[in-house]
């Protein structure tokens, strides 16, 4: 397995863990996934956007329903990467 180093504004990097947040999965697996959808074995380009819109309708329907849920949750107000660890070990 090769190791890719990419780099973003911070802007998108924040949105790209806010996703990976709300799919449960981490930011390298959301660009592992996407790179691997690229090739021969990958949906083609139009079934690949396609599958972003789904994605994205559903990612704005779940930040919605954390909005309603959840008014006073805010993402700056993150757990360390130990306390995360540590809650997904008691579950």
């Amino acid at each position: 397995m090769r190791n890719i180093t990419v780099s973003v504004d911070d802007e998108t990097y924040r949105q790209a863990r806010i996703c990976a947040a709300e799919l449960d999965t981490s930011v390298s697996a959301l660009v592992r996934e996407y790179l691997r959808s690229l090739s021969d074995s990958g949906p083609k380009l139009q079934e690949l956007e396609t599958a972003s819109e789904r994605r994205m309708r559903g990612l704005l329907e779940v930040r919605e329903q954390i909005r309603r849920n959840s008014p006073n949750f805010r993402v700056a107000d993150n757990v360390s990467r130990d306390e995360l660890y540590e809650r997904h070990a008691s579950d």
